[in-house]
């Protein structure tokens, strides 16, 4: 038989694919037999030790530490569910659980109730914000973790829990008894008009029908408010959901049949795009996104696609960067395991997770190394880090003193006195804190110090150097600075006041109207939205920021 170049080209072709065939048969039998030997010597381990360690063990919680030990390996996003985790999976896929409705933190010794949902089983009952927890059904709770206390306060609707609760500004515990019920949490806690024809709505959570609610609430308002100038969409601290609900709520402003997101991983077969699937609601009326660094996951989605479409302008600060897609798989027993599956990309093609992370944390990348992507408008925008607003706002927020503020939970603490002494307040458009001096004197009786970064780091340095034996002009220098800065912290305080007194105003309201009286109350401290509110209100501008550049 006679080879021609041809014939040997095929054949050349041929070897090569049986070669690659049998080259990933032998790796994919490699990576199983390594599976197969390391749950071996696994289990041969574990026998061991529950043998022969010198103290008894705890075989769950043994296997709870390796379970969180190879999850932490991983992304962040990556984590086993138990069966006594499931409520908590329901509340963040369904916006629904079986529980009191109210939630809680640590503060101290005690887990403390910290926000209620109106109308819930807590609230009729009686149960109060700041209330801590001191016993459940009888049994101590004093040092319990707030998940401990929670899997307790969890049960079937219809059944009761009996609290006994230390209530600020009494001095005897209270018994409450609390009926169970299935509690949905609110994922528009607030929608309305703005000024000068701007409407607005807040997301908090792509639970079930957020969508759906978003489109009812813009409706609504048209319906009421013909001339309706624009939509402020408030995603900001909202960390994602449903991935179906972020393509729904795209669909209110962009045609049918749009590719909204596609999901692309491992198994070629799960790979899937996403397309509005009904007529808008108005492809027409301008919108503009708040986002913020609490900005995640579905959040995302939304902005990112309405920016790649030039549908919507965005505002605020960086997202978060979470691009990744998470499947449940059940592994036996009642228990899931949530794992990452995918990444998704938005219109353009750029993927917005975060390529790095520091202690579970994405890393911010400089622009300089993120790849380029266009819009439908041809704008330039970016991938690898999540979200940049077309419009960069500073904020506050992250100020390290209001952020030590509330992690120390001294403005919850201090509203909890504050409402002893007024245990009536005016609604949220006439309220206004003005007792300023009145929480600096509280600072003071709790000794409350805020101690920066700058601070601490100095503070090091002065440790070293002592250990060290540096120059005591050295020793000088960096306690002259550390005075400057401990001088400095009064003008914190008051460089902050009106950020205080907006937060301190929003915890009073959430103790009288819950979260609708929380939102109403920012809404009239909230300077992002008022530069939503004249973006908007300035058509020219707002259009120039959707052309290529």
């Amino acid at each position: 038989m006679k080879i021609t170049k041809s014939t040997a080209w095929i054949i050349g072709i041929g070897v090569a694919v049986i070669t690659l065939t049998a080259a990933k048969k032998s790796a994919d039998h490699d990576k199983f037999f390594e599976i197969s030997k390391n749950i071996e010597i696994f289990t041969n381990m574990y026998k061991e030790l529950n043998t022969y360690y010198v103290d008894d063990l705890d075989p769950s919680r043994m296997m709870r530490t390796g379970i969180d030990a190879i999850m932490g390996s991983l992304d962040p996003y990556t984590n086993y569910i138990s069966e006594s985790d499931m409520e908590g999976y329901r509340l963040i896929v369904e916006g629904k659980y079986n529980g009191i409705g109210a939630s809680f933190d640590k503060i101290g010794e005690f887990v403390t109730v910290m926000d209620l949902y109106e109308n819930s089983p807590a609230q009729k009952a009686g149960l109060k914000a700041g209330d801590r927890i001191a016993a459940v059904d009888g049994k101590n709770a004093q040092n319990r973790s707030v998940d401990e206390v929670g899997d307790i306060l969890s049960g079937a609707p219809g059944t009761d829990v009996v609290l006994t609760v230390r209530r600020p500004g009494t001095t005897k515990d209270m018994k409450i008894t609390i009926t169970r019920d299935e509690i949905t949490e609110e994922n528009v806690p607030y929608e309305g008009m703005l000024r000068d024809g701007v409407g607005y709505v807040a997301l908090t959570t792509f639970t079930r029908d957020a969508g759906g609610n978003v489109a009812k609430a813009l409706k609504d308002m048209k319906a009421k408010n013909p001339d309706m100038k624009g939509l402020v969409l408030d995603l900001r601290g909202n960390g994602g959901g449903l991935l179906t609900e972020a393509v729904n709520l795209v669909n209110i402003f962009i045609p049918k049949g749009e590719v909204v997101v596609a999901i692309r991983g491992k198994v070629v077969e799960w790979d899937k795009a996403f397309k509005s699937l009904n007529e808008p609601v108005d492809e027409k009326i301008p919108v503009v996104i708040l986002i913020d660094k609490g900005s995640a996951s579905a959040s995302e989605i939304v902005s990112g696609a309405l920016q790649d479409l030039d549908r919507a302008v965005l505002m605020g600060q960086r997202s978060y960067g979470k691009g990744l897609v998470q499947n449940t798989r059940d592994v036996g027993y009642n228990a899931k395991i949530k794992l990452t599956t995918a990444k998704y990309y938005i219109p353009s093609g750029r993927c917005i997770q975060a390529v790095r992370y520091e202690k579970g944390k994405p890393v911010e990348l400089p622009d300089s190394l993120q790849a380029k992507f266009t819009t439908k408008n041809g704008r330039t925008v970016l991938d690898g880090g999540g979200i940049k607003p077309d419009v960069y706002l500073e904020t506050n927020a992250n100020a390290g003193l209001l952020v030590d503020m509330q992690e120390q939970h001294i403005i919850f603490e201090y509203v909890n006195e504050y409402c002893i002494k007024h245990p009536k307040v005016d609604s949220t458009d006439k309220f206004k804190f003005t007792e300023f001096d009145d929480f600096t004197r509280f600072l003071a009786a709790r000794k409350y110090e805020y101690i920066s970064k700058a601070e601490k780091s100095l503070q090091e340095a002065r440790t070293n150097a002592e250990k060290d034996k540096y120059s005591p002009e050295l020793a000088a220098e960096i306690k002259t600075l550390e005075t400057k800065l401990h001088a400095s912290r009064a003008a914190e305080l008051q460089k902050y006041q009106a950020d205080i007194i907006s937060l301190i105003e929003q915890e009073v309201m959430s103790r009288f109207y819950y979260q609708r009286g929380r939102s109403q109350i920012r809404l009239r401290n909230d300077t992002e939205i008022e530069r939503a509110i004249d973006l908007l209100l300035d058509p020219a501008k707002y259009n120039r920021l959707l052309k290529s550049k």
